[in-house]
């Protein structure tokens, strides 16, 4: 089965699910799904930042600060950040990833999309599926701020990063 054939929940705008359909008619049609964000740190606390590859569906050859995707029908948030962490990190046995929070990404001619926002400690020596992951590092939280106005960045990742930096300076 190719992604495009996966089958995902389309819902609402208050996250009810109101259809299933192929990703590939999702994203044609921009039909709001789920996705989600898991910022992953090593045991130093750094975070693992990774670029795009060239043949990805949305947002191609850009720099991500989160590893994630999409939630498929019938799974759940959590479920779908612990899968997506491990296969896109190329490893198993990750401890369950911290739900931090959710919000309504609006991608304007994109669509919207739910988006839940996790966090995990990853101690293990990473693998990054070459598929999904053209370069990759593990940075501190001050490099990655000397880099955001330098580098292209996933706007849905970005999205997700100042509403996280808002909540902790809130806090």
């Amino acid at each position: 089965m190719s992604a495009a054939d996966e089958i995902l929940d389309v819902v609402d705008e208050h996250d009810q699910v109101v259809a299933q359909l192929p990703r590939g008619r999702v994203y044609a049609e921009n039909l709001r799904h789920r996705c989600v964000f898991v910022r992953a740190r090593d045991a130093e606390g750094r975070l693992f930042v990774h670029r795009r590859t060239t043949v990805k569906l949305v947002f191609p050859s850009l720099y991500d600060m989160f590893v994630g995707g999409v939630v498929g029908a019938g799974e759940t948030y959590d479920d779908a950040a612990l899968r997506e962490a491990e296969e896109e990190l190329g490893v198993s046995g990750l401890p369950r990833p911290e739900f931090l929070f959710k919000f309504l990404y609006d991608g304007g001619a994109r669509g919207s999309w739910w988006s839940a926002v996790y966090e995990v400690r990853c101690d293990l020596p990473v693998n990054p599926q070459v598929e999904e992951i053209a370069w990759h590092a593990f940075l501190t939280e001050q490099e990655v701020e000397a880099r955001l106005g330098d580098w292209e960045w996933v706007p849905d990742g970005l999205a997700a990063y100042e509403r996280l930096r808002a909540l902790r300076a809130a806090d």
